[in-house]
């Protein structure tokens, strides 16, 4: 018992040194740790002049799912969803350029229809010629980009809070960007606190050394972001896309939850009216992020089109 005692004050003792002077290693170890619940490895496969990287996983002989971040975000951003669908899918998430473990190049063309294009590529490479596609904010105006550009590549889409196209209502963020302001940049600790309650209806609470490790990515990608911020802001806020949606004919899903403060829910009525082929859910205790809020309520959503598509 005392040498359990010891071992278990050891193991406290080298967690604790580490979230206080090294907090990105133990930061990776959880991302870790959740990539191995959601049974995702990471990967990366060369497109173009880029390593991509991604995580992979699931079902092997499953039908693929893609997962498409937003932005700020990563391929990690889908860990705790993901879960629900590895079972009986093969999941991919990818990392898109400017993000995450991605090539971050200033010099990069970061307009959504370049994306799109990267996104096919991508899929090229890993040899997947059919997929579910489904994307979060600016991962969902890339995927619906994506529907009107590849449409064969497609089985079934999903929207989750997409951006690049414009309800009746403005939101926070629209305000905010015709003020000239960006309210998701990062300069302190106290714009991550502001940030997460921007984008959570109710934040999750966040070890202070792990708020540091966004901060610091930030910091570390500020001009970059900065650039695919207000590229986004040119081509989203004026819905590039309300005009074309129904060109879209591939099985869609649209997911959004009632209180988000960056893409207001009156967007739910133009998708709907605009995607014949569409069904959407409205979440009511959600905010921007369905899948990290809500992820299982969110997935079974989505395990519903899946089986429709595919069926």
């Amino acid at each position: 018992m005392k040498l359990l005692l010891f071992s278990v004050g050891l193991l406290l003792a080298g967690v604790t040194t580490l979230y206080w002077l090294r907090p990105r290693l133990l930061f990776d170890v959880v991302q870790g740790l959740l990539r191995r619940r959601a049974a995702l490895s990471r990967k990366s496969v060369r497109v173009g002049d880029i390593d991509w990287p991604y995580l992979d996983g699931g079902k092997a002989t499953g039908e693929p799912v893609v997962l498409v971040h937003g932005f700020g975000g990563d391929k990690d951003n889908w860990t705790l969803y993901a879960r629900h669908l590895t079972p009986h899918w093969r999941v991919i998430c990818p990392d898109l350029p400017g993000f995450g473990d991605n090539d971050r190049s200033v010099a990069r063309d970061y307009r959504v229809q370049a994306q799109a294009r990267r996104l096919c590529e991508f899929l090229d490479a890993l040899g997947v010629d059919r997929c579910h596609l489904a994307g979060n904010s600016m991962g969902g105006f890339v995927a619906l980009r994506f529907a009107l550009d590849f449409p064969v590549r497609l089985a079934s889409l999903t929207l989750l809070d997409n951006a690049g196209v414009a309800g009746t209502g403005i939101s926070d963020l629209q305000q905010a960007i015709k003020r000239g302001e960006n309210p998701l940049e990062l300069k302190t600790m106290a714009d991550v606190d502001r940030l997460l309650t921007f984008v959570y209806h109710r934040p999750p609470f966040m070890p202070r050394q792990f708020k540091r490790v966004l901060l610091d990515d930030a910091l570390a990608n500020a001009q970059v972001l900065e650039k695919v911020f207000w590229t986004l802001a040119d081509e989203g806020i004026a819905g590039v896309l309300n005009a074309r949606l129904g060109e879209v004919r591939t099985p869609t899903l649209i997911v959004w939850g009632r209180h988000d403060q960056l893409i207001d829910v009156s967007v739910v009525d133009e998708l709907r009216r605009g995607i014949t082929n569409s069904v959407a859910v409205i979440m009511e205790h959600v905010g921007h992020v369905p899948m990290l809020e809500a992820p299982q309520e969110t997935a079974e959503h989505h395990l519903a089109l899946l089986a429709r598509a595919s069926g």
